[in-house]
């Protein structure tokens, strides 16, 4: 395939857009029921952009948070699962794990606000923590605690939440509109959810925890 040819959609005449500066690592594909461009994002990756183009992930105990200017339409989604701890009775908003979590929120916040955003227009969508980890510790109900309280704390304006319950789920996020579309996949063979969510969690037990962010 030419550069020429990997730039342009099925669609003749209609060109792909250049991803965001840091965003070029994320698979981007073209959806051919909406005839739009997409970024699909796996556990540990958030995507932002100032297009006409959706966001894609499957969640099952991770949590996803759907974030835009309601002006601009300048928004984006992230995927993330706080780290396991041996100390999970005591954690508390500020702990090793919601550092964490503080971390893949205001990342992704940041580069909203760095494109234009601005933080009294945010909205945002949360969804998952599904309880589809049977052999381990509710881990999913441990996200949903997480991403509430970040809200309330970052008083952020909540439009709607689809979270919990015992099965993965397909998001679909359109930051331009501020349309999501979630499909709970209840006949879905999840294995490749599980072991990827396995993956992850095993790379968090083995990284260092991020450090403070602060927002601007």
């Amino acid at each position: 395939m030419t550069e020429k040819e990997s730039i342009l959609s099925p669609i003749p005449g209609y060109r792909k857009s250049a991803a965001l500066p840091g965003f070029e690592h994320i698979n981007r594909y073209w959806d051919k029921t909406r005839e739009v461009w997409g970024a699909k994002i796996l556990p540990g990756q958030y995507y932002v952009t100032i297009q006409e183009e959706l966001i894609v992930t499957v969640l099952g105990s991770c949590v996803a948070a759907c974030v835009r200017d309601s002006r601009l339409g300048v928004g984006g989604m992230n995927h993330f699962m706080l780290p396991t701890s041996s100390h999970e009775a005591r954690l508390k908003f500020g702990s090793v794990a919601e550092r964490y979590g503080n971390f893949a929120m205001e990342h992704m916040i940041n580069d909203i606000l760095k494109n234009g955003g601005r933080r009294e227009f945010l909205e945002v969508k949360v969804f998952g923590g599904g309880k589809i980890l049977a052999q381990m510790t509710d881990i999913g109900q441990r996200n949903i605690d997480f991403i509430r309280q970040y809200l309330r704390t970052e008083a952020m304006k909540v439009l709607s939440e689809d979270l919990g319950d015992v099965f993965p789920r397909k998001v679909v996020y359109v930051p331009a509109s501020g349309k999501a579309y979630v499909k709970r996949l209840r006949s879905l063979n999840n294995d490749t959810v599980v072991e990827r969510e396995r993956s992850y969690m095993s790379q968090l037990a083995t990284e260092p925890v991020q450090g403070d962010v602060e927002l601007f």
